[in-house]
């Protein structure tokens, strides 16, 4: 009979070879599991704070957060460092983790910015929007005055969200909306606390509507005169705002530490 050819060695090497896989498969899963918590934390954190349902110098608590969401602390600290980044969170030594304040001085900038861009995509949605764009703007006007007349700020600002995101889509511009949406995080915090003003909402569907008209009669200078309009009111209304809000701001955007401290 034909002697079988003799069966391989399995040498200490490739037994420690075949162990390791499996380890070095569960650690990649073990930090693709603290990946997607840190950003579905951010997700959460970042949405409460910008929509002031954390309020600015608010104490944030790793541990609760960690608690409430069932996850170790690893991915809290790394959500905590992503927002410390965009400037909504602020860390203390000795005194903790907090909501960061609105930086006073920075809006205006931030304001500037927007402004500049929002009229880039006002005047090209006035040049080549098509009916349905038209028709699609003035159904989010409907939906702003519907939460107008509930009182419903949240509803309002998620409206007022997709107007400006509608019009740089109508314009052939959506990725400047992605852009506006980094420069405009600050504002988002103080164009809420604008909301609860007599009016205000009101007023800003008027200014809305003056933009649809200006896009639907494809008056590109008209629409980007209406949409600068519409965002230099947010500056005009802004020493009224930190009036009432006192503690939600700071004046000097590298003082903050003093006032935590």
């Amino acid at each position: 009979m034909p002697e079988h050819p003799p069966k391989p060695k399995t040498t200490s090497a490739a037994r420690r070879g075949r162990k390791l896989l499996p380890a070095r498969h569960h650690s990649d899963a073990a930090g693709y599991r603290v990946a997607t918590a840190s950003a579905a934390v951010y997700r959460i954190l970042r949405e409460q704070i910008v929509w002031l349902r954390r309020k600015p110098g608010e104490p944030i608590a790793e541990k609760d957060i960690a608690q409430a969401q069932g996850i170790s602390r690893t991915p809290v600290r790394e959500a905590l460092l992503r927002l410390t980044a965009e400037g909504l969170v602020d860390t203390m030594p000795k005194s903790g983790t907090f909501v960061a304040r609105i930086p006073l001085a920075a809006l205006p900038e931030a304001i500037v910015v927007r402004k500049a861009l929002e009229q880039v995509t006002a005047r090209a949605a006035a040049m080549q929007a098509r009916r349905s764009d038209v028709a699609g703007l003035r159904a989010i006007l409907e939906r702003q005055r519907e939460a107008d007349g509930a009182g419903d700020r949240i509803a309002f600002h998620q409206a007022d969200e997709a107007f400006h995101a509608a019009i740089a889509a109508a314009g052939g511009y959506p990725g400047i909306w992605s852009l506006i949406q980094s420069v405009k995080t600050q504002i988002d915090r103080y164009r809420l606390l604008t909301l609860p003003q007599p009016g205000r909402m009101a007023r800003v569907v008027k200014e809305h509507a003056a933009v649809v008209t200006a896009i639907e009669r494809h008056d590109p200078e008209r629409a980007a005169a209406a949409m600068a309009g519409h965002l230099d009111g947010l500056r005009i209304s802004m020493e009224d705002i930190r009036r009432m809000n006192p503690d939600f701001f700071y004046e000097d955007i590298h003082s903050e530490e003093d006032l935590l401290a």
